[in-house]
């Protein structure tokens, strides 16, 4: 069971003057975090926005973009606004002509780039429970955005990564964006209250 740590990604200096850090792309040739399309088929991260501007240009990609952090994003999307609010999914063009402005201050956002024709991503915001797990499946990230949670092997077997403390259910214990990567065996499932986005890039069918 793999889980991507947040608080040990490197940041890197992102174009709204805020940082980004990559939590995994495919094929990885650029290195993580790169902020400029380093030849990947599909990318995702989360950045900090910290002052309205345009945002960059990436052809032959469609994006999806989500607020996870702070209230609001207005979106100008070739000449048009859309007012993105926390947890709503918002998919547009990667070469659209796009700016954010933040009239409620400094947000974070998730953002999912797939290279158009070979990949399509999706983002769902999940509420977590604490009766019943979320599995992660193949093909899938689960991020969580707030509150507790744990993760554990299919089947409740509890199976950690390898390092940490466990809860009395043998869960890993997960951190404010953190990341769980989807499995098809041992499928990964997440327990606790808050909220998860779940992250999916599925391959386009020829």
């Amino acid at each position: 069971m793999e889980i991507i740590r947040f608080a040990e990604l490197k940041p890197r200096p992102w174009h709204t003057g805020g940082v980004t850090r990559a939590l995994a792309s495919f094929p990885d040739a650029a290195g993580p975090g790169t902020p400029q399309d380093g030849g990947w088929d599909w990318h995702i991260s989360i950045a900090e926005v910290a002052k309205a501007g345009p945002y960059p240009s990436f052809p032959g990609m469609e994006r999806v973009l989500t607020v996870v952090g702070g209230e609001l994003l207005l979106l100008t999307v070739d000449g048009a606004e859309h007012p993105l609010e926390k947890y709503r999914p918002f998919r547009f063009a990667g070469d659209a002509d796009s700016a954010g402005a933040l009239p409620t201050g400094d947000i974070r956002e998730l953002n999912v780039l797939t290279r158009t024709g070979a990949y399509k991503g999706y983002t769902s915001i999940i509420e977590l429970s604490k009766k019943r797990a979320h599995p992660v499946f193949a093909g899938q990230l689960g991020i969580l955005l707030q509150g507790q949670a744990t993760v554990s092997a299919g089947g409740g077997a509890g199976a950690g990564n390898g390092g940490g403390d466990t809860d009395a259910g043998g869960g890993e214990p997960l951190g404010r964006y953190d990341a769980v990567v989807g499995s098809g065996t041992g499928t990964p499932e997440i327990l606790g209250r808050g909220f998860l986005a779940v992250v999916s890039i599925d391959p386009v069918a020829d």
